[in-house]
């Protein structure tokens, strides 16, 4: 008996601390380093301008702030993952459109004939 409740004991002591981990979102975190390598590129290729890119930026980490909310209580329900996801394509669209607009950032040498 003593040896049972010893091998019960080792389980539940090894099992424990994979329930205390915090819950992961890895396929939203993998989107959010493509949404900001994607702003970056823009601001680079001069597809974005300073407003633009700023704009898109405060919107990322609000989405990132929202992730955190839903991490806080150590677990991301069903229905908080669908509205982070919501949030994040609404993010990643808006970023598509304001790559493709006819706004585009000063060049250099644009600038300096102004």
């Amino acid at each position: 008996m003593l040896k049972k409740f010893a091998a019960a004991a080792l389980v539940l002591s090894l099992a424990a601390p994979a329930f205390a981990q915090t819950p992961a979102t890895p396929g939203l975190d993998k989107r959010e380093a493509n949404m900001e390598k994607r702003i970056e590129q823009g601001k680079a290729s001069g597809a974005l301008n300073e407003k633009e890119a700023a704009r898109l930026e405060k919107r990322k980490a609000k989405l990132e702030k929202a992730e955190d909310r839903a991490k806080a209580d150590g677990q991301v329900t069903a229905q908080e993952r669908n509205h982070l996801d919501k949030k994040a394509d609404k993010l990643s669209k808006d970023i598509y459109r304001q790559k493709h607009d006819k706004q585009t950032a000063a060049t250099a040498a644009e600038a300096a004939k102004q």
